[in-house]
């Protein structure tokens, strides 16, 4: 279909989510970046966050993915995480606590920084999604 993106979102684990899209936007180490059809190719990092799919049909899916790599080319756009969870996959109240056992542990170390962004990732992407 002319002016949509064919978009993947892969998990170490397996494909969370794939389809096509008019729009998709997540977090990178320089800041979010939105992608359009006809976007130039780009490689870039992505960190712990909040991925947004919006489909041709005017849907929104939206996913709660850890570090790794999102790749754009020929209105292809792949987002491989070494986790992801669609947001209706999580359990917001369980993510809650998740994320105060997290505050609590501190963030004092790179394990528990990324522990709090991993929560508040998954908090987001449901809050997002309601």
């Amino acid at each position: 279909m002319a002016g949509t993106l064919q978009v993947e979102l892969v998990a170490a684990d397996r494909l969370v989510w794939s389809g096509e899209a008019k729009m998709v936007i997540a977090r990178t180490t320089e800041g979010d970046m939105g992608v359009l059809p006809g976007h130039t190719p780009v490689l870039s990092v992505i960190i712990e966050g909040v991925v947004d799919i919006q489909t041709p049909e005017g849907e929104t899916w939206v996913a709660a993915v850890d570090a790794g790599f999102l790749s754009v080319s020929n209105d292809r756009v792949s987002i491989l995480s070494e986790r992801a969870e669609m947001s209706h996959e999580i359990d917001l109240e369980k993510a809650r606590r998740d994320l105060e056992r997290a505050h609590a542990a501190g963030e004092n170390d790179d394990a528990a920084s990324e522990a709090v962004r991993r929560a508040e990732a998954r908090v987001r992407a449901v809050e997002r999604a309601s």
